[in-house]
């Protein structure tokens, strides 16, 4: 008698539906997407930030950590987006996997990933924006420079706003078209911090990194424990690789470009943070990079590396602009997927037959990035990014063990090394990570966990329902036919 198709039978035959994207994106446009987004306000923005408060120039070793974390479930990755080679990235797999409460429970995550990440990109982009007016002689009125929580209080952040908007333009030309831009953007912005590497080595003080570790102030405050929490606070600066799993609908040869370009982000963004923080914190005392613009002020402290400033700052717009469209790009991609398994409005999940991309769900992510970017505070909305994000990670990880032990036969074009260790060693270390969180961030995480699951109990389990009993009447009707 042959066995009854399971729910995860059913999900995985739903992967090999058609979705109307075509592959045309290799490994450099992957990788080009990946450091875009993973490139961002972590180095622009939030390196400083988090020497100034937990770690001081010991930074460096926070950003070796978080790359050493961020890589086993990297690998996790890799090993799904190769199985299952389609668009949604982490919401895909879970989805699949765990099933639709699970999924959701990711997708809602995710939200804060790539919705308040590029709102963040855009807050911190606005702020570089301002400087380089400043320098032309310009000012931009404080009522529409800043958003009505920010430290200095304006009406709405206006620059940032518009910036998610044209993001959003660029993305209904196309995947390709975007993707060239995109590369564009990266390339100013990678050819800028090199330069910044270069030039701001031959004028840094030793002294600056001396106490390498600053004394403890208490727990998570400076001093090894500091360096610890500040692990927390940088792995946002990694997290963003996985936009390159949501393009593996649009990716050509899947199982080995994908592995290949989350490998080369990953490692590519580490030596970048690395060279950066180590530069940065060696021109200025680390108690003076608690601001938007740590490069900027880094080099102004320097008056025979005035001239960088302004490319310093054409970096950061062009880097954190990338950032915004490759963020952009991801969640709309998760919004589709979604659609599609019947967790959004069915009209999200259409391709556009033109520019053959999903039009509704990057118009939906506009809105709603737009109006988080204007009235959003980059201090709150920065916080509150890695802890859902970590929680979606985990999940990825616990996804290769079942689905290893539900269906070991399923074609693995890339698996992760060493059996069960890495996607075991990935959770317990996410957990980690995840606990040495400012609580504050622990807080704002679980109340949206909350709030996500409201929303499933209440709406959009019953229209799963519906999207599935519908599913299945068009399949009985096909099949009586």
């Amino acid at each position: 008698m042959p066995r009854r198709p399971s729910g995860l039978d059913r999900r995985l035959a739903h992967v090999e539906r058609p979705t109307g994207l075509i592959r045309t994106l290799g490994v450099p446009t992957l990788v080009g997407i990946g450091l875009a987004s993973v490139v961002g306000s972590g180095i622009f923005v939030l390196s400083g930030q988090a020497a100034a408060r937990f770690a001081g120039p010991a930074i460096i070793i926070s950003f070796l950590i978080a790359a050493l974390i961020a890589t086993l479930p990297a690998l996790c990755f890799s090993e799904l987006s190769t199985t299952m080679p389609v668009s949604g990235g982490a919401f895909a797999y879970t989805f699949t996997v765990f099933g639709p409460l699970i999924g959701w429970i990711v997708a809602w995550a995710l939200l804060v990933e790539y919705l308040v990440g590029a709102a963040v990109m855009a807050i911190g982009w606005a702020s570089y924006a301002e400087n380089i007016a400043q320098e032309f002689g310009a000012e931009i009125p404080g009522a529409i420079a800043q958003g009505p929580f920010a430290d200095d209080p304006g009406v709405m952040n206006l620059p940032a706003a518009i910036l998610v908007g044209l993001a959003a333009l660029l993305l209904l030309q196309g995947a390709s078209e975007s993707a060239r831009a995109n590369a564009i953007l990266v390339a100013i912005k990678l050819g800028a911090l090199l330069l910044f590497v270069v030039m701001g080595a031959t004028a840094l003080t030793v002294d600056n990194w001396d106490p390498f570790f600053p004394p403890s102030e208490g727990f998570g405050e400076f001093g090894v424990t500091g360096v610890l929490r500040a692990v927390g606070v940088v792995f946002l600066t990694y997290i963003s690789f996985d936009v390159i799993a949501t393009a593996a609908q649009e990716a050509k040869n899947p199982g080995r470009s994908l592995p290949t370009a989350m490998g080369a982000t990953l490692a590519l963004a580490a030596l970048v943070y690395v060279a950066v923080a180590l530069v940065m914190t060696g021109l200025v005392s680390y108690t003076a990079l608690d601001v938007p613009d740590p490069l900027s002020i880094a080099l102004g402290a320097h008056p025979n590396l005035d001239w960088l400033r302004n490319l310093a700052n054409a970096a950061a717009v062009a880097g954190l602009a990338a950032g915004v469209v490759s963020l952009l790009y991801g969640q709309s991609r998760i919004l589709m997927r979604m659609a599609r398994e019947g967790l959004m409005p069915r009209a999200i999940g259409r391709v556009d037959t033109r520019t053959e991309s999903p039009r509704t769900a990057i118009l939906a992510c506009a809105g709603a990035g737009v109006l988080i970017a204007a009235f959003g505070s980059y201090n709150v909305l920065a916080i509150t990014i890695s802890g859902g994000t970590i929680v979606a990670y985990g999940i990825v990880c616990a996804s290769v063990l079942r689905l290893r032990k539900l269906r070991p036969d399923l074609e693995r074009p890339f698996r992760v090394p060493f059996g069960p260790v890495v996607p075991i060693a990935g959770i317990v270390a996410l957990a980690c990570v995840f606990f040495l969180l400012p609580p504050r961030t622990l807080l704002i995480v679980a109340s949206w966990i909350a709030i996500g699951l409201v929303v499933w109990f209440l709406y959009t389990r019953h229209e799963y329902r519906r999207a599935v009993e519908e599913q299945r009447a068009v399949a009985e009707g096909g099949q009586s036919g």
